[in-house]
């Protein structure tokens, strides 16, 4: 088991040095020879033929094709070898988390695999394809961890992929079949944005390269399914700010679900920047609109909300949160005595999301006073599609490198009446704007002067 384990960290270091969150079922197979081979079918009455001579397997191998009523999918079932597996990381853009420790148990205590991975097989051009597995990569991960060369999988031939798709998505949102977490959610979001504008294209007659619609009109068209369009524009969005390679405040990101390891969950990232700053409805000027001029509303919405990502990591996070230490517990062993680095504790402290929260209320703050200030007249609820000026930048700085400057983040003295429980956003609220907290307790030695805050 610690074996196994050690070889599944080093997995998760190289995945994360080549910039991507985690290591998936992609970088196991490719560690034990596999995904290489692509398959060959012939379909013959109610059956597929095949045979594997990448595996070394020249034999014909048959066996029964079957059609689902219901979605009027054909697909079989049989045992592959690695070579022939391939990860899916467009229906499945998940990594795996620790709990592929658990699998590996199960697996070493000779339990069975309860439900068989699911793939897909199409045909290029020459006649073959790979077998895409999407689902159950981390049974199958556990299972090549311990040695298997090969594993059962349900294998959906030519399906439309778009269904399958929409069947994974739905299955870990609203029918809550798989615990996804929110990061994936919005990526699947985000795919299905992307073939939602392909399909307007191909039935509007329009040219791949043509962005003159608007989200609007994207919502109208797929208006059978009106609220799910809003969500994959949202998403669509978040997941490019959230996929960018310069955002520096990823590294603090715990991706599935809340860890010590790491001071901000994406869930913590979603109910804060991206609650407060992301423009919540269907545009309705055209996608590629001041695209040449860069102008573009929801390119600077990203670019600026990924600036923004970066201030807050370059001044809170970077050269200051210690993964060694990390904030198992932080506000005990600060309490024990524990010699936890000031930077450190302030980083863990500022990171709480009702902290986070009123901090970026602030910041809003501040961008709605220096447009008031310069007569700027802009939608309040669309601030990041206005380019923000350089002089504004330097304020939102000054007033983030002020706030870290607060003795409040460092006091350890706070550690068990302030920081010891999760407060309300309204506790933090009347701190900021009084010094103390709603029980009387002075937190600051006066409320925040946001004038003061931003001045160089």
């Amino acid at each position: 088991m610690a074996r196994r384990i050690v070889e599944f960290e080093e997995l998760q270091a190289a995945a994360i040095e080549q910039g991507e969150r985690g290591a998936n079922l992609g970088h196991v197979l490719g560690r034990y020879n596999g995904a290489k081979a692509r398959l060959r079918l012939r379909r013959c009455d109610h059956a597929v033929e095949f045979s594997l001579p990448e595996a070394g397997k020249n034999e014909i191998r048959r066996v029964p094709l079957y059609k689902d009523p219901l979605s009027d999918m054909e697909y079989f079932f049989t045992v592959l070898p690695l070579e022939y597996l391939h990860h899916d990381d467009r229906i499945n853009p998940r990594s795996i988390g620790a709990n592929i420790r658990g699998l590996i148990e199960e697996f070493l205590k000779k339990r069975p695999q309860l439900h068989v991975g699911l793939a897909w097989w199409s045909p290029d051009t020459d006649g073959c394809g790979p077998v895409k597995v999407f689902d159950g990569q981390h049974k199958a991960a556990a299972q090549i961890m311990l040695g298997m060369k090969e594993l059962p999988v349900r294998v959906f031939v030519e399906p439309d992929t778009d269904v399958l798709l929409h069947a994974n998505t739905n299955a870990g949102s609203t029918l809550r079949q798989v615990a996804f977490d929110a990061a994936v959610m919005r990526h699947l979001g985000s795919s299905l944005f992307t073939e939602r504008v392909r399909q307007y294209q191909e039935m509007k007659g329009l040219p791949p390269n043509n962005y003159s619609f608007s989200e609007k009109d994207l919502v109208a068209f797929f208006r059978g399914e009106h609220r799910d369009m809003l969500r994959y524009i949202i998403d669509a969005v978040c997941d490019s700010i959230t996929h960018n390679k310069d955002n520096s405040l990823l590294e603090f990101v715990e991706w599935a679900g809340k860890g010590a390891d790491r001071p901000l969950s994406y869930s913590a990232i979603a109910r804060t920047f991206f609650r407060e700053f992301i423009y919540k409805k269907a545009l309705e000027t055209p996608i590629d609109e001041g695209m040449e001029r860069g102008e573009n509303p929801r390119v600077l919405e990203r670019e600026q909300m990924v600036k923004l990502m970066c201030l807050f990591s370059e001044v809170f996070f970077v050269g200051k949160w210690d993964p060694e230490i990390g904030g198992r517990k932080l506000e005990y062993r600060v309490q024990k005595g524990d010699p936890i680095p000031e930077t450190h504790l302030r980083a863990w402290r500022i990171a709480r999301e009702e902290i986070l929260a009123n901090v970026l209320e602030w910041v809003r703050l501040v961008i709605e006073h220096y447009n008031a200030w310069t007569g700027r007249k802009i939608d309040r609820d669309r601030l990041l599609h206005y380019k923000l000026p350089e002089d504004l930048w330097r304020r939102i700085s000054n007033f983030l490198t002020k706030l870290a400057g607060l003795p409040c983040w460092i006091d350890k003295n706070l550690s068990i009446t302030v920081f010891g429980a999760k407060q309300n956003l309204d506790f933090w609220k009347k701190v900021f704007s009084t010094g103390s907290t709603p029980a009387g307790v002075r937190v600051l030695a006066q409320p925040l002067d946001l004038q003061a805050m931003i001045q160089d």
